[in-house]
């Protein structure tokens, strides 16, 4: 575990905290020996190179996978609001952990 990710999510409020540790915690299950670092100003996830970053904010935490699986699971993000590489999951609402880890796993597999 890196200490600068745990700086940044320790600046965050508690809930924001207990999601993205949550994520951090799924995204070392899926890939145990991910690369955690600071990139772009966030927590970022690499194996041979990014293939997700996360990022806390007061309303939601945003996950950053990139527009190839944004593309590929755009019909499962409607009702969050997305960009081209974002997503965001409202702290109103339950995380989508098996559609996070879908689109994890995706973006593993095609780095």
């Amino acid at each position: 575990m890196s200490h600068e990710v745990d700086d940044y999510i320790l600046q965050y409020p508690e809930d924001v905290q207990e999601r993205l540790q949550t994520v951090r915690a799924m995204m070392k299950e899926i890939a145990p020996d991910c690369v955690e670092k600071i990139n772009y100003g966030m927590p970022a996830f690499a194996l041979r190179k990014n293939f997700a970053y996360i990022a806390g904010h007061t309303k939601h935490i945003a996950m950053y996978p990139g527009a190839l699986c944004m593309e590929a699971f755009g019909e499962s993000l409607k009702g969050y609001k997305t960009s081209k590489g974002t997503v965001h999951f409202p702290m109103s609402k339950p995380l989508p952990l098996d559609l996070i880890k879908q689109m994890v796993v995706f973006s593993i597999e095609n780095l």
